[in-house]
């Protein structure tokens, strides 16, 4: 039995030519612009996400921290909305200023402030905790040569500190980013670097330490490279630890992983 075959015609339609009108133009056709410099994009109101030397990871505060922060902060803190400060007005007296980036906890910071009531101290610190920690073992020990800012450094150093205004700048153990993927997040480059050469006196000193011997070159190497500094290392590599630095919990636990712990004090000469 023969089976009938069925033809299946189809007709090809010729699609519509559409013209658009010259004055519709879609998004796609549009080129994006183009921004040459970061400035240029945040002058236009573009939101610039920028590499920061840390992560906040914020930890809860204990009752005292948080009782701290309540009663003193009037006495101690300090805002980045507070714009530019005057040390002499804020002080009360025209003592030198210590600047300190990333004081964590706060206990060398305030035995620093204890011990030297001559000199008056600045820290700065992003994590809550360590900010709240700090004020309440100020208050503990009747520190008064001392206030905190809980923000970016990068920030106050670029709205809140005149230039020439500081006697020493410390930096000690900030976070290695020891994977080389990360090295772009040190907090120690050589914008930085010149940053704190502008706020610094003439004669005033840098000094920055690290656990992280790899951390530790690169901070050479940059400091070495800038302009208008001086190593005060007599060997113009490392310095011993000052008295007047505190071992750290960060030095401790170094030696006791067996790393060695490394000084760097450059001195603004121009």
């Amino acid at each position: 039995m023969n089976e009938e075959k069925k033809t299946v015609v189809t007709s090809k339609v010729t699609p519509e030519v559409i013209e658009k009108d010259p004055q519709e133009t879609s998004t796609k056709d549009t080129p994006k612009a183009i921004h040459k410099t970061i400035e240029q994009a945040e002058q236009e109101g573009k939101y610039i996400r920028k590499v920061r030397s840390f992560v906040k990871r914020e930890g809860r505060l204990t009752n005292g921290q948080a009782k701290a922060l309540e009663q003193f902060w009037e006495v101690m803190g300090l805002s980045h909305s507070d714009e530019m400060i005057n040390p002499e007005v804020l002080f009360g007296n025209s003592n030198p200023v210590v600047l300190e980036i990333g004081f964590g906890m706060g206990k060398s910071l305030v035995e620093m402030a204890k011990n030297d009531p001559k000199l008056n101290f600045i820290g700065i610190e992003v994590h809550r905790p360590g900010v709240g920690a700090c004020i309440s073992l100020a208050q503990e020990e009747c520190v008064n040569n001392l206030k905190v800012y809980e923000h970016d450094a990068i920030e106050i150093l670029a709205d809140c500190i005149p230039d020439g205004c500081l006697t020493t700048v410390q930096l000690f153990f900030p976070d290695p980013w020891h994977k080389k993927k990360h090295h772009k997040r040190r907090i120690v480059q050589p914008k930085f670097v010149e940053t704190i050469r502008q706020k610094l006196k003439l004669g005033g000193v840098f000094h920055m330490a690290t656990d992280w011997e790899n951390y530790a070159e690169c901070m050479l190497a940059d400091m070495s490279t800038a302009p208008g500094y001086k190593n005060l290392s007599e060997t113009n590599d490392y310095v011993p630890r000052p008295d007047n630095r505190p071992l750290t919990k960060f030095e401790n636990r170094g030696q006791r992983l067996g790393h060695g712990v490394w000084d760097i004090q450059f001195q603004r000469v121009n």
